[in-house]
Order: C-alpha cells, then structure tokens, then sequence
C-alpha cells in the first residue's frame, strides 16, 4: 500500500510537468530532447559539477559528456564558469532560460506543498518532513549527490 501511494504521488509529479511540457510547446517543437532534459535535471542537481564530476555521475565517458555540454551549450540552457581555484575546470551552470524551464514543475510543487500545509497540521508536516529527509540522507545511497559547498566560485 505504502509503495502504491508513493509510486503514484511520483507518478503524479511527472506527468503534470509532462502535460505542462506538452501544452507550452504544442506549437513549437520542444529545444531540449528527453536525453538533454536528463542532463540537464542532473546538472541542476549535482550543483554546479565540472564536465568530469557530470560525466562520473552519469556514468557516461567524459568526451561523451562534453558531447552533450556543448549541446546544451549552443541551445543557451547551461553555461561554463572557469573555476577560480583551478582555471584549467569549468563548472556548469544553468542558465536563466533552463531555470524557466525547470520551473514549470518547481511552481507544481510549491502549489503541492502549500496544500499539504492547509491540509495537516504543523507536527504533522514536521513529521513527514523529517520522514522524507530520512528517505534522502539514508535510504537512497544510490544517487550520492555531492554536498552543495564549492561550485564557479568556490
């Protein structure tokens, strides 16, 4: 039952930013392909990761990777930014015209979690919260994101 309401709740997730992806560009084609997308959502993770940091994340060769960089390069969604302490390495970051597109399923979740807190009480949203901050930390090992610290300015 537990994995059922989760998997749906997920479910839900994506298919609203799908259905949000489709009404926008229904009469244009859309910039970025699934894979970029991928790449893209990545990147947004990972927080600013050099091309090798990505391509050790995605598992994928590091000219493969700087394959799809300049990719999202030339389409204006990412940018590289010479890092500071070794200026032989590039940080990717999104650009404004990737984060207006990955917005449109951050307002989704806004819209979510202010339902969420109409809908249960402070302690209950505090539990949950602490629930969901156990899932990230402990019970997903997998998808080791790096800690947020260092990036183009470090």
């Amino acid at each position: 039952m537990l994995e059922q309401a989760f998997n749906s709740v997920y479910s839900k997730f994506k298919l609203h930013f799908y259905q949000e992806i489709f009404r926008r560009f229904q009469d244009r084609e859309a910039s970025l392909t699934t894979v970029e997308t991928f790449c893209m959502e990545s990147i947004q993770a990972l927080g600013a990761p050099t091309i090798n940091e990505f391509a050790g994340f995605m598992r994928i060769s590091p000219p493969n990777a700087a394959y799809k960089v300049n990719s999202l390069v030339k389409k204006g969604y990412v940018r590289k930014v010479q890092s500071s302490s070794d200026r032989r390495e590039y940080h990717l970051v999104p650009t404004q015209k990737y984060m207006d597109y990955y917005n449109i399923s951050r307002g989704y979740i806004e819209t979510v979690m202010d339902r969420v807190a109409a809908r249960f009480t402070p302690d209950e949203c505090r539990r949950l919260e602490a629930m969901l901050q156990i899932v990230d930390r402990e019970l997903m090992p997998e998808v080791g994101l790096p800690p947020k610290a260092g990036g183009p300015g470090e």
